[in-house]
């Protein structure tokens, strides 16, 4: 089964992946381009643009979303929307600059009680970005 970005409710600007990479069962990549013109670079250190953490690990959760999507087979809002609950030992690894491409990859490590619990590693050209644990629910639409 093919995973659609509509299966979540983020819409652009704040939806974070541009497509899905691989889908599996337990595990979801996806892909984000830094678009140089992003408008978020003109408040962001302008004279050095860097892509704000938030952002990088909004692309993980939103990933993990698609994940859940993925799982129970629902697409729209129509099984709930997926809320974050959880951040843990988000760690930093390097800037992300204008010009590059995260790379998202999310893996569900434990489903307990609707709650899902998820690892996520972003990557710039195989250079590790980011590592992060998290939880998502789905909450009543």
């Amino acid at each position: 089964m093919s995973v659609d970005l509509h299966a979540i409710p983020h819409r652009d600007p704040f939806l974070l992946i541009d497509e899905v990479v691989t889908a599996e069962d337990n595990r979801l990549v996806t892909r984000r381009y830094v678009d140089p013109s992003w408008d978020v670079f003109r408040g962001h250190y302008p004279e050095r643009p860097v892509l704000p953490g938030v952002f990088i690990c909004e692309s993980c959760f939103q990933t993990g979303a698609l994940l859940i999507a993925h799982r129970l087979g629902a697409y729209g809002t129509d099984a709930g929307v997926p809320v974050l609950t959880r951040i843990q030992d988000a760690r930093f690894k390097r800037m992300v600059t204008p010009g590059q491409t995260l790379m998202i990859e999310v893996t569900l490590d434990e489903e307990l009680g609707g709650a899902y619990y998820f690892t996520g590693r972003v990557t710039v050209d195989d250079d590790p970005v980011l590592r992060v644990t998290f939880a998502c629910m789905m909450a009543e639409g």
